[in-house]
C-alpha cells in the first residue's frame, strides 16, 4: 500500500510536466523578426521601382508670370536729413533701378519713403532685393557709387552696430571712441578702409560697413578693437598682417 502511495504521486507529476511542456509556445528572438521585416522592406523598394513607379503624372511647365506671382513691394524709410542729398542724386538712383533691374521706383511725399515695386518687365525677382539695399545703402551715408555696386555684385553686404554695443561707454568716454574710429582727419577710417577693401559710414554712434563678408569681419574687430581701447597703430598692424594672411590664402 505504501509503494503504491509512493508511485501515484510521481506518475502525477510527470503527467504535470508534460502538459506543460505542451503549453508552453516556442519565442521567436528578435533578430529573426528584425531579419524578417528588412527582407519585407527590401521586397516592398523593388516591388515600387517596378511597373507602378513608372506611372507619374505629367504637368505642364508653370509661365514665368504664374512662378512670379503678384507684384511686390519695398518701402525705405528715409530720415529728415537725407532727403537733401536724395533729391540730388535722384537720376543716380533712379536710372540703375529703372534701366537695368526693370523695377519700378518713386519716392512718396505723404509717408517719406522711397517704394520700389516689379512689374511686367522685372525678369528677376532677386532684383527687388537688390534694389532695396541699394537705396537703404545710400540712406545710411554710403556715396551712390559705392551702393551701386550692391547692384553690381551679388557677394556684397551691409553690416550696422553700434558703438555702445561693444562697450557700454557715456559722455566724454564715448566721444573718444568715435575720435579714435574717426582718426585725425579721417585718417584712420580711411585706413581701414583702404586695408580691409570696405566702406566705412560713422553717423553719430552708429557704424556702417559695406563689403564682402570676409573684409566686414576684419574692419568689424578693428573698429572694436578701437572702440575698446587699442591705440592705432596696434591696429593697423594686425589689419594688415590678417589682410595679408588672406590675399596669401586667396
Amino acid at each position: 500500500m505504501d509503494v503504491d502511495k509512493n508511485i501515484v504521486p510521481g506518475a502525477s507529476a510527470a503527467e504535470e510536466s508534460k502538459d506543460d511542456g505542451e503549453s508552453f509556445t516556442k519565442v521567436k528572438s528578435k533578430k529573426t523578426q528584425k531579419r524578417k521585416r528588412d527582407e519585407d522592406g527590401v521586397n516592398m523598394d523593388t516591388d515600387a521601382d517596378g511597373p507602378a513607379a513608372v506611372k507619374r503624372p505629367q504637368f505642364p511647365p508653370i509661365s514665368g508670370d504664374k512662378l512670379r506671382g503678384p507684384d511686390q513691394m519695398r518701402k525705405i524709410p528715409v530720415p529728415a536729413h537725407r532727403y537733401t542729398p536724395l533729391k540730388d542724386n535722384w537720376m543716380k538712383i533712379f536710372t540703375p533701378i529703372v534701366e537695368n533691374l526693370q523695377l519700378q521706383v518713386r519716392f512718396n511725399l505723404k509717408t517719406r519713403n522711397v517704394e520700389i515695386k516689379t512689374c511686367k518687365e522685372t525678369q528677376d525677382i532677386g532684383s527687388l532685393t537688390k534694389a532695396a539695399d541699394f537705396v537703404k545703402a545710400f540712406v545710411l551715408g554710403f556715396q551712390v557709387e559705392d551702393a551701386l555696386a550692391l547692384v553690381r555684385l551679388d557677394e556684397l553686404f551691409l553690416e550696422s552696430f553700434d558703438v555702445t554695443d561693444v562697450k557700454p561707454l557715456k559722455g566724454d568716454h564715448l566721444s573718444r571712441a568715435i575720435g579714435r574710429i574717426a582718426g585725425k582727419g579721417g585718417k584712420t577710417k580711411f585706413t581701414i578702409e583702404n586695408v580691409t577693401k570696405t566702406r566705412i559710414v560713422l553717423a553719430d554712434t552708429k557704424v556702417h560697413i559695406l563689403g564682402s563678408f570676409q573684409n566686414i569681419k576684419m574692419a568689424r574687430t578693428a573698429i572694436c578693437n578701437l572702440i575698446l581701447g587699442s591705440p592705432p597703430s596696434k591696429v593697423y598692424g594686425n589689419i594688415r598682417v590678417v589682410a595679408s594672411r588672406t590675399a596669401e590664402r586667396f
